[in-house]
């Protein structure tokens, strides 16, 4: 991580205050004690257990709308960047029709993978990691475990289409005369899951950008709170004008008070800006000293940051359960069916209430109520009982189909991490009713349970068992929103009846 910190300086990387603050003679500013580091002013790199792993804390204060941390472009990580190399972009050319954009990113890192240390990039390149958990990289016991069929085609879609996208860009690789090794399957996994997990938008290449430093903020989920606090803030700054941001000649800190407007308007946590020809990052919030400061990649469903990310958050206010729906329910209302889901807290979407106040509403009375309908009002109390009714039903069976209960999934995701945590839990384990298929998972790899030893494990076993670990967390986080649709219900079925009486 030094050895990454100290090139990237070299490549132009600051976390220094923007504009730095210019020393005089009465109050020198004293050099940072990380000066040869691209890090130590602003930022710095930190472990935080309960993230999983390493990401970048807070090395002062900030305030929401500081730049905190510059990447300029020629450390970017681009298809532009690999190309510079003629030979090498003559034999790209000749296959840029038939591979996107994004196949292209993913075999200009294969090929700078293999340069090794005479790669320009070799010190960020050995920081990557070794291997990733996102769903194409899950096998067929691991897809399975997730129980809901929605879940299972999305899986197996992500599988398929990494096959696929390798063998298209298979062609390419040989005429580049990359290594065997970097030819197979695996190795495009590897490369196909960097470029989905740690790329940024970039404006001139749809397949966006490798952005060294940058890539270890730990992801933050946009929630209701944070837009608040956003508008909040827009308020307290319409009246200030637009300056740069003035710095403590002795702290370099950042006032409130001196945050330009243009900070507060931003739809993300940083972007490409051609001004300073630097991709620019900027805190979300204000973070204390100490803090770990994260990232808001975007709004994504539990599902959706497996597949591209391969994490997914325990409370994540942008998770939907999307459940089986009658035919003449979707076609009710002029809802897309990608709207008709139970969000992360148990209560049905604004678009499933309104398929399914119109599906229970007859025929020739639809056209009547459709304006009340869309607006959001019931259309009477009987309607919306029976939909209550429906739904709560409908969410109980859904959960009785499925192979394992809330309780058998929350003992087995303990017991699973306890394994991780414990390497020697197991032995201390009584027979549960999870424990069927915690055997099926040791079978599945060649072990047998009394003497499994995580540490002893292979490490495919090991890799198997953390994404097999997520499959569960997801399962369990989508049955819990089914189960709290059916709270909901029942308690609206409650308020209702009793308001009718």
């Amino acid at each position: 991580m030094a050895a990454l910190l100290k090139w990237a300086a070299h490549m132009g990387m600051s976390d220094l205050p923007w504009p730095p603050p210019t020393p005089s003679i009465s109050s020198p500013v004293e050099p940072s004690s990380s000066s040869s580091y691209c890090l130590g002013r602003t930022l710095f790199v930190s472990y935080f257990s309960e993230a999983g792993g390493r990401g970048l804390a807070a090395a002062r204060d900030l305030v929401k709308g500081e730049l905190i941390l510059r990447v300029p472009r020629k450390a970017l990580f681009t298809t532009d960047s690999a190309m510079a190399d003629e030979k090498f972009a003559s034999c790209v050319k000749r296959h840029q029709h038939r591979l996107s954009p994004t196949q292209m990113l993913i075999v200009c890192l294969l090929a700078e993978v293999e340069k090794g240390r005479c790669s320009r990039w070799y010190p960020y390149l050995v920081q990557l990691p070794r291997s990733y958990n996102t769903l194409a990289n899950f096998t067929r016991f691991e897809v399975q475990s997730f129980q809901v069929e929605d879940a299972i085609w999305v899986s197996e879609k992500a599988v398929a289409m990494a096959r696929s996208e390798w063998k298209e860009a298979v062609g390419l690789m040989q005429d580049l005369d990359l290594k065997p090794q970097l030819l197979t399957f695996r190795s495009w996994l590897w490369a196909s899951a960097t470029v989905s997990s740690r790329t940024l938008h970039i404006p001139w290449d749809s397949a966006g950008c490798l952005c060294p430093v940058g890539d270890l903020f730990n992801y933050a989920a946009p929630d209701e709170d944070s837009s608040h606090e956003m508008s909040d803030s827009k308020q307290e700054t319409t009246s200030l004008s637009i300056q740069l941001l003035e710095h403590s000649s002795q702290e370099g800190t950042v006032h409130d008070a001196d945050q330009p407007d243009g900070f507060m308007q931003r739809l993300t946590d940083g972007g490409y800006e051609e001004n300073m020809n630097s991709y620019c990052f900027y805190a979300r919030k204000r973070y204390k000293k100490g803090e770990q400061v994260l990232l808001g990649y975007g709004t994504y469903t539990n599902l959706e940051l497996l597949e591209h990310y391969g994490f997914v958050l325990k409370e994540n206010p942008n998770d939907k359960a999307f459940i089986e729906l009658k035919a003449e329910v979707c076609t009710s209302s002029s809802w897309p069916r990608d709207s008709l889901y139970i969000q992360h807290d148990g209560v049905p979407s604004f678009a499933l209430l309104c398929a399914l106040r119109l599906w229970a509403t007859p025929m020739n009375l639809r056209r009547t109520v459709g304006n009340r309908v869309y607006s959001g009002s019931i259309v009477s109390v009987e309607n919306e009982v029976l939909i209550m009714k429906w739904l709560a039903k409908h969410c109980t069976d859904i959960l009785a189909r499925l192979k394992t209960t809330i309780g058998e999934d929350s003992m087995l995701s303990s017991t699973v991490d306890k394994m991780i945590g414990h390497p020697s839990c197991l032995s201390s384990t009584v027979v549960l009713p999870h424990m069927s298929e915690l055997r099926e998972f040791f079978e599945a790899h060649g072990l047998t349970m009394e003497v499994a030893d995580y540490i002893g494990m292979p490490v495919k076993a090991r890799r198997s068992l953390e994404r097999w670990k997520l499959a569960i967390q997801w399962r369990l986080a989508y049955k819990k929103m089914l189960q709290g649709c059916v709270f909901y219900c029942e308690n609206l079925i409650c308020c209702l009846s009793s308001q009718h009486v």
